[in-house]
């Protein structure tokens, strides 16, 4: 298990919108997969790898991911020294214009605070269950500046961002964003190798030229100058970037061969525990396919879909194809279909609500319709 590495997670994406669900939230504090938040993963996964100091640098609308974040216990990062390391820029939450230069300032900050060798750099769009320690050997034996994760299932699991070319060497020679054309099928994870000296230098240089936005591709595009290597991974990856894309990947998770390989070939996903009774199932209640957590009051039918805790659903009332979040309650005779509904959400008796599978419906957090 490699040590000599410190972690930095970006908890936010200002390119990425999930309308309504990520309004109340940081992108990486999104609930999925019935207990976890996005963050969990490539969190979990840095934790897996041995790295003890991360960072978590968030932009705005920060708080639900402190409070599940918290001092880090969960993933054993409630430490002396080292440990789990929340780098907001403002003090006040719903601030939206950042300043860059304050922004960078707080990362080099975090960043000489540690004598690792290296930094894993990472988006928390991409959920994933894997370990650092190949990609940091990589980056070592290539004599890289930069190695950047990829993988070539883009379009699979979540339609790709980034798109890198590489040459016979396999160091990035190109990347494009969302082209409507292109000959590679590499898509980049968001996710880099790179020595901790070089970023801070890196960093100093984009302050100095008043660059205002800090991202894992502003490094990557700098294939120019640095040399980029391209590491590929081949297990499951999704990418979080649209409705469409967490709504596939939660409908995904119900095949138990893509669950396994998520939650069971690697190493373990930590999240807050939350302790809840067990679920209720009564009478006449129908539950086929699907992930259903802890807390919930089943009452009528469900099918091939996620629930997360403390659900209700409600007597002659069917869901099928859905996600339905944290303490949601749907009342009786209601009928959904793929549809998305947030946290603390209430659906009055005799709803309908049918959406289609690439635009599903989605009702806000504490909406009731």
């Amino acid at each position: 298990m490699f040590t000599s590495a410190m972690g930095l997670i970006l908890a936010d994406n200002k390119k990425i919108s999930l309308g309504e669900l990520s309004g109340p939230r940081a992108l990486s504090a999104m609930p999925f997969a019935g207990r976890y938040r996005i963050v969990d993963f490539v969190l979990s996964n840095m934790v897996n790898s041995g790295i003890k100091n991360v960072g978590v640098l968030t932009y705005n609308k920060y708080k639900s991911l402190m409070d599940h974040l918290g001092t880090g216990a969960a993933w054993s990062l409630d430490r002396k020294t080292d440990g789990l390391h929340i780098l907001p820029p403002y003090v006040n939450s719903e601030a939206t214009n950042i300043a860059g230069d304050e922004e960078m300032a707080g990362i080099i900050d975090f960043l000489r605070t540690s004598r690792t060798t290296y930094v894993i750099v990472a988006n928390s769009n991409i959920v994933l269950n894997t370990t650092f320690d190949d990609l940091i050997k990589a980056h070592e034996q290539n004599g890289a500046d930069i190695t950047v994760m990829y993988n070539r299932d883009g379009t699979k699991y979540g339609s790709p961002a980034y798109i890198l070319e590489l040459d016979d060497h396999g160091f990035v020679k190109d990347m494009l964003f969302n082209p409507q054309k292109s000959a590679s099928n590499k898509s980049s994870l968001g996710i880099i190798c790179i020595r901790r000296d070089l970023l801070i230098d890196l960093i100093a240089k984009q302050m100095a030229h008043a660059t205002s936005h800090f991202g894992v591709h502003s490094f990557v595009k700098m294939f120019d100058e640095l040399k980029v290597y391209g590491y590929e991974y081949n297990g499951i990856a999704f990418r979080i970037n649209s409705v469409k894309t967490y709504f596939d990947a939660s409908m995904n998770l119900i095949d138990e061969s893509i669950r396994n390989d998520l939650f069971w070939s690697g190493e373990p996903v930590y999240t807050k525990v939350k302790d809840e009774a067990p679920t209720l199932y009564f009478h006449n209640a129908q539950v086929s396919n699907a992930i259903i957590s802890d807390g919930c009051r089943i009452y009528g039918s469900v099918e091939e879909s996620v629930l997360f805790r403390g659900v209700t659903i409600s007597k002659n009332t069917t869901i099928k194809n859905c996600v339905i979040m944290q303490d949601a309650h749907i009342s009786e005779n209601c009928h959904l279909e793929n549809v998305i509904l947030d946290k603390n959400a209430i659906v009055r008796p005799g709803i309908r609500l049918v959406g289609h599978r690439d635009f599903p419906v989605v009702i806000g957090k504490g909406a009731g319709i």
